[in-house]
Order: C-alpha cells, then sequence, then structure tokens
C-alpha cells in the first residue's frame, strides 16, 4: 500500500482532479494525433508537459506507480521533442503504448482516494516504454536513460542560460493563506499548458515546506517563455487562488535574479536576499493586479449536494408557511406579499445553485472517441465520431450516469451496426460509417441523438428471437416497427447469432434504458434496415426540484412534470371516448385516436369520479408517445422536491408501476410523482 503523508491529504482531492483533467487533455491530443497521422510540435510539447506535472505530483504525493510510468512516457517524448524525425518508424507502437500508460494511470488515479489502496504494478509497461525510447536512440535501454538524463540536464542548463530571454513575474501569496510553497507548485501546473519554458526561484518549492518562509519574505519568481502571449500567463495568474498581487520584472533587473538563484544553492543568500526584498517593496507600488481573485474555483460535488438538499428543504419549508392550515380565511395582506417576496429569492436561489451543477456534455462526448478508436482498431473497421452541441449543459449527476448508456450504445453500434468496409462499398456507402452524438435543448429537458449510418434494425430478425424467447404477447402481425424496435431493450435481447467481445445490439441496451430511467429520461428508437438507426434519449435538466402539476384521483394526490404535460381538458361529448374490443379505452381529439390512463384503475384508487365527463384529462407525452390520463381534478402547479423511495421499497418495483418518486407538500402530506413513460409503457 501506498501511504499518503499525513501533510498531503488535504491536496489528495486536488490531485486528482487535475491529473484527470490532465490525462483527459492527453487522450484528446493523442486521439487528434492519430486521425492526423502527425503529431505538432506543440503538441509533443503538450504531451511532455503533461506528463512532467503527473509525474512530480505523483512524486510529492507518494504514488510511485504513477510517478514512474509518467516519467518513462516523458523520457519518450523528451526524445520526440528532440529529434522528433525518430518518430517515424514507431508512429502506431508509440500511441499504443502510450494510450495504454493512460489508461493504467487514469486507473491509478482513480483508486488513490480508496482506503485501502494497493499500487498497480507498471514495470510491464515502463519496460516496453524504455525498449521504444531504445529503438528511437539505437541504443540499449540503459545507455539511452544514461543519455537522456544528461541531455536533460544540458537542456535545463541551456534554458537558464538563456534566461534573459525569458518573461520574469514576481508573486505576492495573500497573508495566512499557509503552504504557500504548494500553492507556488500549483501556479507552475496551472502555467505549464501555457509555457514552453517554465522555471522558478525557489526551483522545486513543492520539495521543501521550509521554502514557505522565503516565498512569504520574498515572493516566487517565475521565469517563463509563453507559447502565445504573456497575457495568457497573466490571465492565469490573475484568476488563481490566494494571489495577493504580482509584478512583471523588467530586464535591468533580470541580471540580480540569476545571481539570486546561484546564490540561493550555494548558500551565499544574504545580499541578494537584501535586493529581493529590496524588489518585494517595490512590489507593493508596482502591483499589476493587487488583489486579483479567482474567477472559478473546484467545489467538491458532495458539497453541491449537500447545498441542492438545503435549498430543496427551504422550497419545502417556504411552501409550508405559505399553507399553513391556521391561516386559512385570515386577511393578512403583508404576510401575503412577505411570502411573496420569499417565493421570489427561493426561485433565484434554486436557479443559481442549480447553475453551479450544471456542466457541459463536451467531456462525455469527448471519451467517447477513446471507444471508437479502440474498437475500430480490434474489429478492423472505420468509424468517424461527429458531435455537436456539446456545450449544452446538464445536471452533474446525470452527465456522471449518462457516460456508460453512451458507452454501451457506442460499443453496439461499431461492433453490430456499423459494416466493414468491403460491405460497405459494396452497399455504394463510404467506407467509414458515421457515428453522430446531437444534444440540444427541448423546453425543460435535453434531447441526445445517438445515430450511425449502418444496417439498420432487422424487424424480422427481432421478432423470431422475441418469438423463440417467449415474448410475444399478440399476434406477429399487429406488431408495429416502433414496438418491434423497443424489444430490443428487454434484458439480455441479442441479434447476434454469436457473443462476441463487444456482443450485439441488445446485449446491454436493457441497462442503457434502466440507467436512462433512473435519472429520469426515456429513450426511443428509429430505424431504417441498411440506412441506420437513431436513439433519442431525452432526460431532465436535472434532478432535485422540478415544477409540477398537482392531480387528485379520490383522496390521493399525484404530481405530474409540467414539461409531459401537453394540454388539460373536460369531456363534454362522451362520444369523443371509443371502446376497444379488448376493453381499453380511446379518445379521440382532432382526429388522432389516443389512449386512455385511468388513474384510480390503474391504482386501484376508490373515487366518486369515474365517469370521464365528471373529471379531468389530462394529456402528456413521453418520447414519441402520446396519452390521456383521467383524474378527478387540477390542484395546481406548485414546485416540488423530488424525493426518492425508501429503500425497503425497492422490491415492489414502483418505478416499473409508473411511479418515479414522491415529495412533501406545503401542508406536510405526501405526494406521489408519476412517470409518465412507464404509465404508456403498461397501458
Amino acid at each position: 500500500m501506498s501511504a499518503i503523508d499525513p501533510g498531503m491529504e488535504a491536496l489528495l482531492e486536488t490531485f486528482v482532479y487535475e491529473s484527470n483533467t490532465m490525462l483527459e487533455q492527453l487522450d484528446e491530443i493523442l486521439l487528434d494525433s492519430e486521425r492526423a497521422q502527425n503529431i505538432s510540435h506543440e503538441n509533443i510539447d503538450s504531451i511532455f508537459r503533461i506528463m512532467h506535472t503527473v509525474k512530480g505530483s505523483a512524486a510529492m504525493m507518494g504514488f510511485s506507480a504513477i510517478s514512474s510510468l509518467g516519467h518513462a512516457v516523458e523520457d519518450v517524448f523528451f526524445i520526440v521533442r528532440e529529434t522528433p524525425d525518430k518518430l517515424t518508424k514507431v508512429f502506431s507502437d508509440l500511441f499504443d503504448l502510450v494510450f495504454q500508460s493512460s489508461d493504467f494511470l487514469k486507473r491509478e488515479v482513480e483508486r488513490v482516494t480508496s482506503p485501502n489502496y494497493e499500487e498497480g504494478d507498471p514495470s510491464a509497461l515502463v519496460e516496453r516504454l524504455h525498449h521504444l525510447a531504445a529503438v528511437m536512440k539505437g541504443q540499449s535501454p540503459l545507455e539511452e536513460t544514461a543519455s537522456s538524463a544528461a541531455a536533460k540536464s544540458a537542456a535545463a542548463g541551456s534554458d537558464m542560460a538563456n534566461a534573459d530571454e525569458l518573461h520574469k513575474i514576481r508573486v505576492f501569496f495573500e497573508d495566512d493563506s499557509q503552504m504557500e510553497n504548494m500553492r507556488a507548485f500549483m501556479l507552475l501546473t496551472q502555467l505549464a499548458n501555457c509555457c514552453d519554458i517554465l522555471e522558478s526561484v525557489p526551483a522545486h518549492p513543492e520539495s521543501d515546506s521550509s521554502l514557505c518562509a522565503d516565498i512569504i519574505k520574498n515572493g516566487f519568481l517565475i521565469m517563463c517563455r509563453p507559447l502565445d502571449s504573456l497575457s495568457d500567463v497573466i490571465k492565469i495568474i490573475e484568476n488563481s487562488l490566494n494571489i495577493k498581487s504580482y509584478e512583471i520584472i523588467h530586464d535591468e533587473e533580470a541580471s540580480f535574479q540569476a545571481a539570486e538563484s546561484a546564490d540561493a544553492s550555494e548558500g551565499k543568500g544574504e545580499t541578494s536576499e537584501a535586493k529581493t526584498s529590496a524588489a518585494a517593496a517595490g512590489a507593493s507600488g508596482k502591483t499589476a493586479a493587487a488583489g486579483s481573485k479567482q474567477s472559478l474555483i473546484s467545489v467538491n460535488q458532495a458539497k453541491l449536494d449537500m447545498l441542492m438538499d438545503l435549498v430543496g428543504e427551504i422550497v419545502t419549508a417556504e411552501s409550508m408557511v405559505a399553507s399553513n392550515p391556521d391561516l386559512k380565511g385570515l386577511k393578512l395582506d403583508n404576510f401575503t406579499k412577505s411570502v411573496r417576496e420569499l417565493r421570489k429569492l427561493t426561485d433565484e436561489l434554486q436557479d443559481v445553485v442549480m447553475s453551479i451543477r450544471m456542466v457541459p456534455l463536451t467531456g462525455t462526448f469527448q471519451k467517447m472517441n477513446r471507444i471508437v478508436r479502440d474498437m475500430t482498431k480490434k474489429l478492423d473497421k472505420k468509424v468517424e465520431l461527429v458531435t455537436f452541441g456539446g456545450e449544452t449543459e446538464v445536471d452533474k449527476t446525470i452527465n456522471d450516469t449518462i457516460a456508460d448508456p453512451f458507452m454501451h450504445m457506442i460499443r453496439n453500434a461499431i461492433d453490430h451496426a456499423i459494416e466493414s468496409p468491403e460491405e460497405r462499398l459494396a452497399l455504394g456507402k463510404p467506407e467509414a460509417g458515421t457515428i453522430t452524438l446531437n444534444a440540444r435543448n427541448a423546453g425543460g429537458e435535453i434531447l441526445i441523438d445517438v445515430a450511425d449510418d449502418g444496417r439498420g434494425l432487422d424487424t424480422e430478425k427481432i421478432l423470431i428471437k422475441a418469438r423463440n424467447n417467449g415474448l410475444l404477447t399478440k399476434p406477429e402481425s399487429e406488431y408495429t416497427d416502433k414496438e418491434i424496435f423497443q424489444m430490443i431493450m428487454l434484458p439480455g435481447f441479442s441479434t447476434n447469432a454469436e457473443v462476441t467481445e463487444y456482443s450485439g445490439r441488445g446485449v446491454g441496451m436493457d441497462v442503457v434504458r434502466k440507467n436512462i430511467e433512473k435519472v429520469g429520461g426515456s429513450i426511443s428508437i428509429h430505424s431504417v434496415k441498411k440506412e441506420g438507426t437513431t436513439f433519442t434519449i431525452k432526460i431532465p435538466l436535472t434532478l432535485a426540484i422540478v415544477d409540477g402539476m398537482n392531480i387528485s384521483v379520490g383522496d390521493t394526490v399525484f404530481t405530474l412534470p409540467i414539461t409531459s404535460i401537453k394540454q388539460s381538458f373536460n369531456i363534454t361529448d362522451p362520444s369523443q371516448v371509443l371502446h376497444n374490443t379488448d376493453g381499453t379505452e380511446m379518445i379521440l381529439l382532432r382526429g388522432e385516436c389516443y389512449p386512455i390512463i385511468r388513474l384510480h384503475d390503474h391504482f386501484n384508487i376508490s373515487t366518486e369520479r369515474t365517469q370521464v365527463m365528471e373529471g379531468i384529462m389530462i394529456q402528456v407525452e413521453s418520447g414519441n408517445s402520446i396519452a390521456c390520463l383521467f383524474a378527478d381534478e387540477l390542484l395546481g402547479e406548485y414546485q416540488v422536491v423530488v424525493k426518492p423511495f425508501p429503500t425497503f421499497f425497492n422490491k415492489y418495483n414502483l418505478k416499473g408501476h409508473g411511479l418515479s418518486g414522491c415529495s412533501i407538500l406545503g401542508d406536510g402530506s405526501i405526494s406521489l410523482i408519476l412517470d409518465v413513460g412507464n404509465l404508456m409503457n403498461l397501458s
């Protein structure tokens, strides 16, 4: 087990977050470069900086497995950076190996927070990286390692020798910010992505906590050569935490900076210390952005969850106050005015908290590139992933939940739907198949299409499989294409003749449906044989608080999400209701027939309003399905806080019976939240 230094425990969360971010950047660079069959000097430098930072951070935290593998990848890209022509003969092998290393690093970073974390063994990957480096250098791994270290040392010396070409910036941290050496190191980590050369005084602040006193007294000196412009560096400094002030040092001050570095390393710091103190004193008068604060911060998701729960409780409490039965019949103008103001502020608070939890789908979409890359290589297919609407934002919890369904759907599409290059050419299609991810806002919901231009779903093949598995509930001729397509969502359903590593279109699709429904979503399918298939996923913007319409059925109150309601109306002409031979009812509206779901029958609730003219009809939709719910009356529109059912109710499959959760009403009673999609499936 890799024991974490107690002093580093507070930094673990930051290490995990920043490492994951950089490894995702690494995958994006590798994917783009592999597609282009070329890697630019800029991307080579970026990979080198990423691995250097991951290696250094892991070493600081005491994670030797991550550090050693990061060091090995860094060594290879040092060779690539110095002699890019060496890359040609190992291009494919290098990318495969670095992808494998990235996977290992991501697994390790994910596991380091476990109290029983045992380090993985990267020795096989490290050995292969050393061998690859030897091939590129034409030397044995041992000789290469020695020469590489010497070359790095020489390069570092060269960088410092050309220090007069670098920009110098002195940074002062806020008083009592503590752990100044680590704050300095984190600042360097942020700057690494926008600088070609990056040095500092002290040189390695993370290595010695005693440097805090020097950084407090003299400031932290950064010497850098930006990739683009100095303004990029300044922007990062201004937006960093705990920065009190900074000062751009001009050329005339450069000479004593180099002397300061040399004196500090030789223990001759007295004279340079005095000079540095003078510079620090001047900094307060020359501050470029004194007191600048960061505009973006990272917050633990658990805190956001707690905040959202508190807002939910506030919404419930506000409703209880406004609906207090003790106030009925009283004329309280001032109280009513105050309640309206409270409702306004509560709504604003809720909107702000919800916006904090929203994240773009871009990250999830980009992760799918890796799935496509790995599967196309293993299955010898050509597939291009195209994405639209990645900037669309959803709740963080929903974003995390839908990643697995996307992975299942894309894996199944490549394995089962996309034809081989030869087959596609014979059909007159482009050699490379296309999978499209397209996200867009639709009212209070998000619609995401996962489409492919492959074989399409074969309805005859699906029906044969369903018949063999005893899944048919009516004559085959009565099934519509839409109903047949939905069969692939049944557990274990597959149209593949044999199970492969990735299996068929249906394996895992029941998991996809359950995961989508878990976050209040639904999935519909459209397919044309030989042209392709489109899965449309509809998910809510957020899970915690929804706008709902309360309806009554007998003494029971239900809540319908407003986004599911198309219209509500009373029936004045009984002839609008049609009766099928199987006992079900339909209603005729503007020339279209829709099924009627009587809620009192479905939930076995006693009510006096059993005639269609006595109650209210509510037309609802889910995906491409539309139906009409029959209830006693509408009680009004409310914001409700969604609460999950207690775990001991799980055995009753309430979700499958058309209930998605519950909520506490203003009078303290319970309202059951209806799941429109499942209600329609049961009708």
